[in-house]
């Protein structure tokens, strides 16, 4: 009985040590993949090392998160620690009412503290930046260093310090010779966790960063958007030296107590060390103020999707017109829309055709001079002139396209195409079909299939595609997935997905035995557009970035890094002969009365298809 218990335990701890590791291990493994599949190996490599360490971008991420979570967690710890202490000595309604403020950081959801904060920033007029994120790092850091103070503080004999002071010493000798060594540990323990939390964090760091300052998290989000194999050698150089900080943290202070080294040895130790952590206060506050001086280039602040764009343009624009551009990249058009209302500016935004709509109707956008842009002349006429913006007032197109099926043409039967979206509920392909996880995506797949308007507005209508989607759901139990739906189709794990034309034209030129096409009910018909704020401090400058956007060189090395169908017409007949061969087969129909474009949802609309989206959902 006793064996098989034992045996049990060790079993139980096996499965553990692999829930928590093989994570790690396969992210380690896919580092040294030949191939950019994130799922199957196809043999050993290190370029994607290799790119790794040629990525600037990632460099200035790795410096910004180091230096901001070693400088928060100086400080978080220096103020913790005195608050804690404070609290120990103050009155029993003072003290209860601060420790309960001081839970409300750590208990708030995340997100409501960034948003928080960005407002807060916002409403002092403070450039986002490396300024604001360290502050912002500081803020949250430091209840969690007073929560792990405190109880050792409070676990100490009160009449400690008077007997110190009793004996001869001074209250400051009492703080740092008597009180401060017995509670080293709490000390120890907060600053280790300040110091995770702020290099883990994103999405605080995400809302209250601005001026082209990226920690490691939000480098690696934006990253996501693609398959982006640098990201596990990233993981994996992280994870190295974390093992190597761990080991360190174990074998010195072994070492250190075989040697016993005396008291002058450990005041030397403490000296060094107090005066590389002021060094380091000393320099993130230079680098403050640098960050907060003029740029003595002109400057250009670019807000875009994560992944859309080459960068090498970016560096190439710079270098033609001496200038520096900002360039910084929104996870949606919502969250695009957050930062702009809170009073966040931007010279040039590239949002899609329903928001552009709506910063239309709000007054956010200034008009295009068009005579400044001659490269618009190798613009498609199929991309101008759309309903979101008759006349092109505001918006310069920069990529467009349609939301469709992609299969495989090894499983799928060419007849089965005819029933169009209700394919998506044909019970042949039960269990082998990826619904992407979008909202209005997966309506308009509904309301497409029932005969109606992807932007009705009538509720029974609405009730509908909410139950075609639940019986689909029910019937066919799709996988609802976002980005992961590429490398999971280039790997040919399912039959069908709904996906971008972007995204199916990557995925062809992976996989050959992919294709894709549109239903004849009609789709979705997206396009983005670079559009020229009203706080827009360098019009000119502006305007000469989206004409060198639209030169046809610039065009086609876009389209090829991006994998989305071009508005220059010189790239847009290039790529098919390239590699992505065949991508005039995903231009939208234009003649297809049934395609239609996004319009902008009113608030009591779109609570109404979240709420339904979320039912779907909550199987």
């Amino acid at each position: 009985m006793k064996k098989s218990k034992r045996i049990f335990s060790k079993l139980y701890i096996l499965i553990c040590f692999l829930f928590f590791y093989l994570p790690i291990l396969v992210t380690i493994v896919f580092s040294f993949n030949s191939s950019k599949s994130l799922t199957r190996f196809s043999g050993f490599s290190l370029k994607w090392y290799g790119e790794l360490f040629q990525n600037s971008e990632v460099a200035s991420a790795v410096y910004v998160s180091v230096t901001i979570a070693i400088l928060a967690t100086v400080i978080s710890t220096v103020l913790g620690t005195i608050t804690a202490i404070g609290l120990s000595r103050s009155r029993k309604i003072l003290k209860e009412y601060l420790l309960n403020v001081n839970n409300l950081p750590i208990l708030n959801p995340e997100i409501v503290t960034a948003i928080s904060l960005m407002l807060l920033f916002s409403s002092f007029g403070m450039t986002k930046g490396y300024l604001t994120m360290l502050l912002a790092h500081i803020a949250f850091c430091t209840p969690y260093v007073i929560t792990s103070v405190y109880p050792k503080v409070r676990s100490l004999d009160p009449n400690l310090a008077n007997a110190a002071m009793d004996l001869g010493a001074t209250p400051a000798q009492a703080l740092t010779k008597v009180i401060i060594p017995i509670i080293k540990p709490g000390i120890y323990a907060g600053a280790l966790l300040a110091f995770t939390m702020s290099f883990d964090d994103f999405v605080i760091s995400y809302f209250v960063s601005g001026n082209g300052v990226k920690n490691i998290s939000i480098v690696v989000y934006n990253m996501t958007k693609r398959i982006n194999p640098t990201i596990n050698a990233l993981s994996t150089v992280v994870i190295v030296v974390i093992i190597l900080v761990l080991l360190a943290a174990n074998i010195l202070p072994r070492l250190q107590r075989r040697r016993k080294p005396g008291r002058s040895g450990k005041k030397i130790f403490r000296r060094v060390a107090a005066a590389a952590a002021a060094c380091l206060v000393l320099f993130g506050l230079v680098l403050c103020q640098r960050s907060s001086q003029p740029v003595q280039k002109q400057t250009l602040k670019v807000y875009n999707a994560g992944e859309y764009i080459d960068p090498d343009l970016l560096t190439q624009f710079e270098e033609a017109y001496d200038c520096t551009v900002i360039y910084e990249t929104f996870e949606s058009n919502e969250m695009m829309y957050t930062k702009l209302s809170s009073g966040e500016t931007y010279d040039i935004l590239v949002p899609s055709d329903y928001m552009i709509e709506r910063l239309i109707k709000e007054d956010y956008l200034a008009e295009i001079d068009w005579s400044l842009i001659p490269n618009s002349e190798h613009l498609l006429p199929d991309v101008m002139d759309r309903s979101y913006d008759p006349g092109n007032v505001y918006s310069v197109p920069y990529f467009w396209g349609t939301v469709g099926i992609l299969y495989d043409t090894t499983v799928v039967d060419e007849a089965d195409l005819a029933e169009g979206w209700e394919i998506l509920r044909n019970e042949k392909y039960a269990g082998n079909i990826y619904m992407y996880d979008s909202e209005r995506d997966s309506f308009m797949v509904a309301l497409k299939a029932l005969g109606y308007s992807m932007n009705t507005t009538d509720q029974g209508q609405i009730q509908e595609a909410y139950e075609w989607l639940t019986d689909q759901r029910d019937t066919m139990d799709p996988i609802y997935a976002g980005d992961d739906v590429i490398d999971n189709m280039v790997s040919g794990n399912k039959a069908l997905a709904v996906v971008y034309s972007g995204d199916a034209a990557y995925i062809m030129s992976e996989n050959p035995d992919m294709a894709y096409f549109t239903p004849d009910e009609g789709t979705n018909v997206w396009y983005d557009a670079m559009v020229l704020t009203k706080d827009c401090t360098n019009t000119d400058l502006a305007h000469a970035f989206m004409n060198f956007v639209l030169d046809s060189e610039a065009a086609l090395a876009n389209t090829e890094f991006v994998g989305y169908t071009s508005t220059v017409r010189s790239a847009f007949d290039a790529m098919q002969t390239t590699i992505y061969e065949g991508i005039g087969a995903y231009v939208p129909d234009v003649d297809n009365e049934n395609n239609e474009i996004f319009v902008y949802q009113e608030t009591e609309i779109k609570k109404i298809y979240a709420e339904l989206w979320t039912k779907v959902k909550a199987k």
